[in-house]
């Protein structure tokens, strides 16, 4: 199994959502975070002072997979989160070792 997480621009995250249903992706969490890379943040001016916005909003994907699913959902995400702007995000992935689900107690790839 595999854990994916991407870090996408906000309003990309209805478009990123819709490719992932139709890809039979059941489950991920989302999460408001903030953050910067390459772009370093960026200048506003509020009230006529001119200020820096150090940390810039982005979302948050993350998704446990099987391994032969990984291609097509990192495929989908940065298809659909791409503008070809600074700032687009990137997508890691992690080897999941083990996955319990607390109801059930079922283990593997069945407790995802």
């Amino acid at each position: 199994m595999k854990l994916i997480i991407a870090i996408i621009k906000p309003f990309k995250l209805e478009e990123a959502k819709e490719a992932l249903s139709q890809l039979g992706i059941q489950g991920m969490t989302v999460t408001e975070v903030k953050g910067f890379g390459r772009q370093k943040g960026h200048t506003e001016i509020y009230r006529g002072s001119e200020y820096t916005v150090d940390f810039l909003p982005k979302i948050k994907l993350e998704i446990v997979l099987p391994d032969d699913r990984v291609e097509a959902t990192t495929a989908a995400i940065v298809r659909t989160a791409k503008t070809g702007k600074i700032g687009d995000g990137k997508v890691f992935i992690f080897h999941v070792e083990e996955a319990v689900r607390i109801r059930t107690e079922e283990r593997g790839a069945q407790a995802v």
